[in-house]
């Protein structure tokens, strides 16, 4: 088992995963073009040089990502990938400093075990604009929201600090 970042090699076999399990309803679609636009926000899980599983980080702002398209195969579900998976979704937003992450989902339970916590829908409102409004099943959601913060505001001040004191030093060593 390897996961990895994708690359355009796999947006084909990315768009199949999404294909099939939006046409059940468990994600929402996305296009060959969407994906492929957006494949450095990818990771994919291989076995045996086929890809069985994806997830993407939508960012919306610097503080707000949406963990999305999470899929595992179905004959390997049960087996930790979508934790594992989700797990490297979540070391990736850290690397990229994004402070909160948030999905829709209607596996609530899955996502608590990783950390994330309930919350409330109307709180992400880029999401409603963005794809919600769009849905077909708008009206009759059952998915609830949950959110992962990574870095809190007093820790993002402290690192915006941190780096303004470094950037203050480096300036008088070259003045100097």
């Amino acid at each position: 088992m390897n996961i990895r970042h994708a690359t355009t090699e796999d947006t084909l076999h990315i768009f199949n995963l999404v294909q099939l399990y939006a046409e059940r309803g468990d994600v929402l679609p996305r296009t060959q073009v969407q994906i492929d636009l957006t494949i450095n926000d990818w990771l994919v899980v291989q076995i045996n040089n086929t890809i069985v599983g994806c997830v993407s980080l939508l960012k919306y702002n610097q503080n707000l990502a949406e963990v999305r398209s999470l899929i595992v195969s179905d004959k390997l579900q049960g087996q930790g990938l979508g934790a594992k998976l989700l797990e490297a979704i979540i070391i990736e937003a850290k690397k990229r400093k994004i402070p909160k992450l948030f999905a829709l989902t209607r596996a609530q339970g899955f996502f608590e075990r990783a950390g994330f916590t309930l919350s409330n829908r109307e709180q992400f409102p880029e999401k409603i604009w963005r794809d919600c409004d769009q849905c077909p099943v708008k009206d009759n959601c059952d998915e609830v929201a949950v959110e992962l913060i990574l870095i809190r505001n007093s820790d993002q001040n402290q690192l915006n600090n941190t780096f303004r004191l470094h950037k203050s030093r480096e300036m008088k060593e070259t003045h100097t």
